[in-house]
């Protein structure tokens, strides 16, 4: 679950960004919108932790965000968040396997060879497992990326416009496959978009708008 109330952020010599509350029940999905800039990704990494709230209340799977210092965050974050950026970070040093393995690294817990064999065989790239992200399609990388993000069967699953630069029949797929990764975990899921298309295939979710008043990031 998610809850905000009165949600600020504030960039260095900017004014706060102040965001709409919300609330939005565990295994509920929400619809994040708004135009390129309005504070998408900034409303995400606020609620995944990677960035410091500078007011209101945040609360995510029962916790209260704000209240955990540095590293608890951290380990909090990895057991409990999958994020699915926009630009996947998928290491080059890495095969896909051992970028999968930096869900454990980041967790604080020991590395799982089966749970990740598990987690690529989910999701049909498990022959991929000993390739680096450049030997992957675009959508190869894709899944490899929500294999990393659902290893741990997060509570809350956070997906930053996962259709940008897709065709249709690979954004269909892209939303399948986050749809069906968060019903497995039984987690919460939030999608940053301002795609027609993902509006259109999940009509029925929950709905959270930005407007260029509120933020600019």
């Amino acid at each position: 679950m998610i809850r905000t109330r009165l949600l600020a952020f504030a960039y260095p010599g900017a004014a706060p960004l102040r965001f709409p509350d919300a609330d939005v029940p565990q295994g509920g999905t929400l619809l994040l919108q708004g135009r390129s800039g309005t504070g998408k990704s900034t409303w995400l990494s606020l609620v995944a932790a990677l960035r410091e709230a500078a007011d209101g209340e945040l609360v995510v799977a029962g916790q209260d965000v704000r209240a955990l210092p540095g590293l608890q965050r951290d380990r909090w974050r990895g057991r409990h968040v999958g994020f699915l950026p926009q630009k996947l970070h998928l290491s080059e040093a890495l095969t896909v396997e051992g970028n999968l393995d930096l869900a454990f690294f980041a967790a604080g817990l020991p590395h799982d060879r089966k749970r990740i064999a598990q987690a690529l065989q989910a999701l049909g790239i498990a022959a991929l497992a000993h390739r680096r992200p450049s030997q992957l399609s675009g959508g190869q990388a894709q899944r490899a990326a929500l294999a990393r993000a659902v290893l741990l069967s997060p509570q809350l699953i956070l997906a930053d416009e996962p259709t940008a630069s897709l065709d249709d029949e690979a954004a269909a797929s892209a939303l399948s496959l986050l749809r069906d990764a968060a019903q497995r975990c039984g987690a919460t899921l939030v999608i940053a978009t301002h795609d027609r298309r993902v509006r259109e295939d999940l009509a029925d979710a929950q709905q959270l708008r930005l407007d260029e008043e509120q933020a600019v990031a």
